[in-house]
């Protein structure tokens, strides 16, 4: 499958100090991301427009500009080159171009985000904001990671295909839901009960409900609501075509270490991370193919419609991927 264009995790905020410069693989490229004095995050393409040095491997901050190690040449940001410390007189092309291929970013939700588009298309949406995992009163978030065979329409997927939550993570049922697509967001709701058993041994039901919103290929908010309120981010990375880093950063309400509410939260996230969750998809997607021709039946719920969807973030589609055998 070809890499979908959208917005992508390519590194947590808090991760890169004023000053710091780290080589990137993704998106089939070599990249190097690094903070200038001024605070801007900056993604460019790792190789040098000038005799193709890498940028991070020995390239250094120097005011609002990355230094490469190998002739000194300057490039902000957005690509323009800031300084040749022994030219007399710029190249052209250097005054009227970015020749440093940047990668716009956002830096929103904790996280630096960079847009890719195979043919360099300027976004064509924003990131979505979710003040829960920078705002006071919600815990520091906790992250995971993981990295597989995959991509990230597999990954996406993965929630309208009802039928394997039974096979796969043995939940006995999955409550319905309402779904909405608008344009590049999905928008999922789904609301039932839970019981509870509590800590005097007693069984409560709880009212449950799971919102998702999908943003692009790139962006996956979920919002688990029931004993407690568990906010999850779902960043899924491609490396290569087929080749994925996965992250799930969790946060909450702030609640008093070893309190019922703060074992529940505990509880949950464990459930998520663990063989009920993604631990029990990744082995399949590990190893699956993706079938452009899928032959369904009727219980395996809107997986053409989804496809529908995410085939608009390809783009150089040369088939749909909504197709399926008859």
């Amino acid at each position: 499958m070809d890499i979908p264009f959208g917005w992508y995790f390519v590194a947590y905020g808090d991760e890169l100090a004023i000053g710091d410069v780290k080589p990137l693989h993704y998106f089939g490229r070599d990249l190097v991301l690094f903070r200038n004095e001024s605070g801007e995050a900056g993604v460019l393409d790792a190789y040098c427009p000038h005799l193709g040095a890498h940028l991070g491997h020995g390239g250094v901050v120097d005011g609002d500009s990355i230094r490469c190690p190998f002739h000194a040449w300057a490039f902000k940001p957005n690509g323009f080159c800031s300084s040749i410390p022994y030219a007399k007189a710029f190249p052209p092309i250097a005054k009227r171009s970015p020749i440093a291929r940047p990668y716009p970013v956002r830096e929103r939700n904790g996280v630096i985000w960079a847009w890719y588009h195979p043919h360099d298309v300027a976004p064509m949406y924003d990131v979505i904001e979710h003040d829960e995992f920078t705002q006071p009163g919600w815990a520091k978030p906790t992250r995971f990671d993981w990295r597989f065979a995959s991509n990230p329409q597999e990954i996406a997927e993965n929630g309208v295909d009802v039928a394997h939550f039974e096979f796969v993570h043995k939940m006995d049922a999955v409550p319905e839901g309402k779904t909405n697509y608008d344009g590049h967001i999905r928008h999922s709701h789904a609301a039932g009960e839970r019981a509870v058993k509590l800590p005097d041994g007693t069984t409560k039901i709880f009212p449950s409900s799971v919102t998702t919103i999908q943003n692009g290929a790139g962006q996956k908010f979920t919002q688990l609501s029931g004993v407690v309120t568990l906010s999850l981010m779902v960043l899924a990375t491609p490396v290569e075509a087929d080749d994925v880093e996965l992250r799930f950063c969790f946060t909450h309400p702030e609640f008093e270490p070893d309190s019922f509410d703060a074992k529940a939260v505990e509880a949950a996230i464990a459930n998520t991370c663990g063989q009920t969750g993604v631990a029990g998809d990744i082995p399949i997607w590990n190893y699956k193919i993706h079938r452009v021709r899928p032959l369904l039946c009727d219980g395996d719920g809107p997986i053409l419609r989804f496809r529908r969807y995410f085939e608009q973030f390809y783009a150089d589609a040369d088939e749909p991927n909504s197709i399926a055998a008859e």
